[in-house]
C-alpha cells in the first residue's frame, strides 16, 4: 500500500480536528464556554474539504463520536443543540455521499437537524446564521434524501411544516431557495410520492385557505412551479373537485 503524503495544511487540519474531538469529549459545563468551543469546532470543520481519505476519517473519528454523545445531543440549551446540528451538518458534507453514522444514529441526527430549523424567524438569535447554514447544507449536499432511505416520512412532514411556519419575507434568498430545493428533492425522489408529503405544499397555494400567510404561499408556489409531481397532483385534485360539483378556484402560479 502506498502511503499518502499529507501537506502541511492537511497535517495542521488533522491536528485541529483531533484536538476539537478531545475537548468535546469532556465539554465545559458553562453554556457560554461550550458555545464558544462549538463555534471554533464549526469554523474548523467548515474549512475541511469533502474527503474520504483514511487519515482524514481517522482525524474526524473522535469528533464524530463526541458530537453525538447524549450530553451534547440532548443538552438543555437550545443554542447548544443548534450548534451541534450545524457541526454535524458540516461533517455530513465532508463524508458525502456516505453518511458519517450508522442508520439508527443518523435518524437521531436528523431529528436534531429538523428541530434546529424551528425559530428560524428569530433573526436576533445567536443561532440564526447556524440555522441558515443547516438549511443550506441539507440542500447542497442533498442529505435530505437520506431521510427517505431511513423511512423518516413523519420527520420529513414535520420539517415541511417548520418551513411554512417559519418562513418570513425578510429572510434572504438562500433560505427560500434552500427550502424549495429540499422539498422538491424529497418529493421528486419519493418512490410512492407520499400524499402526506404533498398536501402541505398544495394547501399553501390554494386561494381559499385564508389561514396561510402570503410568505408561506409564496414558498409553496415556488415549490409547485418546479415540481412536475405537484403540478400533476394539483391538476388531478382540481378535476376531481370539478367533477364532484365543488367550485374550486386555483390561484395562478
Amino acid at each position: 500500500m502506498v502511503a499518502i503524503k499529507l501537506t502541511d495544511k492537511e497535517l495542521r487540519m488533522e491536528k485541529e480536528l483531533l484536538e476539537a474531538g478531545s475537548k468535546l469529549a469532556d465539554p465545559p459545563s458553562s453554556v457560554d464556554e461550550l458555545l464558544n468551543l462549538l463555534d471554533r469546532v464549526e469554523c474548523c470543520v467548515s474549512s475541511v474539504e469533502q474527503s474520504h481519505t483514511e487519515p482524514m476519517l481517522i482525524a474526524l473519528s473522535p469528533l464524530l463520536k463526541a458530537l453525538t454523545a447524549d450530553k451534547l445531543m440532548r443538552h438543555s440549551d437550545e443554542g447548544v443543540r443548534v450548534s451541534i446540528a450545524s457541526c454535524i451538518s458540516e461533517l455530513i458534507r465532508i463524508t458525502a455521499p456516505d453518511p458519517p453514522y450508522e442508520d439508527d444514529q443518523m435518524k437521531e441526527v436528523f431529528h436534531l437537524i429538523v428541530s434546529a430549523v424551528e425559530n428560524l424567524h428569530d433573526m436576533s438569535s445567536r443561532s440564526y446564521a447556524k440555522r441558515i447554514n443547516i438549511l443550506y447544507l441539507l440542500a447542497k449536499v442533498r442529505s435530505c434524501i437520506l431521510m427517505l432511505d431511513l423511512n423518516c416520512d413523519l420527520l420529513i412532514l414535520e420539517m415541511f411544516q417548520h418551513f411554512f411556519k417559519e418562513i418570513r419575507e425578510y429572510h434572504p434568498e438562500t433560505v427560500f431557495s434552500s427550502m424549495e430545493t429540499i422539498m422538491n428533492l424529497v418529493i421528486e425522489e419519493s418512490n410512492d410520492s407520499s400524499w402526506d408529503l404533498i398536501v402541505p405544499v398544495l394547501t399553501r397555494v390554494q386561494e381559499h385557505d385564508e389561514g396561510v400567510s402570503p410568505t408561506a404561499r409564496k414558498l409553496g408556489e415556488r415549490v409547485l412551479k418546479a415540481s412536475t409531481i405537484l403540478k400533476l397532483q394539483l391538476y388531478q385534485e382540481k378535476k376531481s373537485l370539478e367533477n364532484s360539483g365543488v367550485d374550486y378556484n386555483q390561484e395562478s402560479v
